[in-house]
């Protein structure tokens, strides 16, 4: 594994903390970022699809009072780490790897949200000597839980495959336009008017430059895990030993709670939580704190 500091985040039009770049044992080139206490327990962070590392400043001022050390990263062809168009979801433990290694831990708290909960799951099962514990937060349970998807996830995983030049042609117009707009244009994607009432200005602003920091430099990430997600994920949830935690909201549009309930009866130890009238972000928002504080 080798390491370089980088010393800014290059041309892009929103500030964003500077990241390390580490090497993974398969040769890519992954960002992260560390918030909350440096030293503390550490709590790897995994964010949604479409996301990037600046996911973790939501995290950051609970984190910092509790003891908690967040290390979030990009994941390849997000934000600053390098586009890998044949990597896995079973290859996120190897990225983790890398990231714990650099940071001087060998064990860490895992907590996936949204399209990052298939990569914690995968860890759980490819690499548990890494895992202290895990969260899911509003995750992506496999397709094959699932009856129906939700018509916009049906129209992505079809641009992804057949067409995927004009998914990231337009992913950039959206991109340029979030770059342009309050973030409230940014929410409308992932949250109801109702729950976006719900969401602090502070919060609001980190998932947009959450979401710019994902295509400041790259569309591939987003296309690639498009596909994985549609696909058998490469690993089985009877490997998972560790007890998963699933945080859900009875109101998620995204990853409606059935794929939730179902994803707990498929794994030996599944402990689901449901919030009452909580959708896809603000069962993020209300669950961050309880999560922080279990790290300790």
């Amino acid at each position: 594994m080798t390491r370089t500091r980088s010393d800014s985040d290059g041309k892009t039009t929103h500030e964003v903390a500077s990241p390390t770049i580490v090497t993974d044992e398969d040769g890519r080139r992954i960002a992260y970022t560390e918030y909350g206490a440096p030293g503390g327990t550490p709590l790897v962070v995994l964010h949604g699809t479409p996301g990037s590392r600046v996911f973790g400043r939501l995290f950051d001022d609970r984190a910092r009072d509790l003891g908690v050390r967040i290390l979030a990263p990009d994941r390849p062809g997000y934000g600053r780490s390098a586009p890998d168009p044949d990597w896995k979801l079973t290859d996120t433990g190897a990225i983790v790897a890398a990231v714990l290694a650099d940071a001087g831990v060998a064990r860490a708290g895992i907590v996936g949200f949204s399209g990052g909960g298939p990569h914690a799951l995968a860890v759980a099962a490819t690499r548990g000597d890494l895992v202290e514990r895990i969260e899911i937060v509003s995750g992506a349970p496999p397709q094959s839980l699932v009856s129906t998807l939700p018509p916009i996830q049906r129209l992505l995983g079809t641009l992804a495959r057949r067409t995927p030049l004009l998914l990231k042609g337009l992913l950039g117009v959206q991109t340029r336009v979030a770059g342009r707009t309050p973030p409230a244009v940014v929410l409308s994607q992932y949250a109801t008017a109702t729950e976006r009432a719900e969401i602090p200005p502070a919060a609001a602003d980190c998932l947009r430059r959450d979401f710019l920091e994902a295509f400041a430099r790259h569309r591939d990430g987003f296309v690639t895990e498009t596909r994985l997600f549609a696909n058998e994920w490469g690993f089985s949830l009877s490997n998972i030993a560790h007890t998963v935690r699933l945080w859900h909201g009875d109101a998620d549009a995204n990853a409606p709670v059935q794929g939730a309930r179902r994803l707990r009866a498929e794994l030996p130890n599944g402990d689901l939580t449901v919030l009452e009238n909580a959708g896809h972000l603000t069962t993020l928002l209300r669950s961050r704190s309880r999560i922080v504080r279990s790290q300790q």
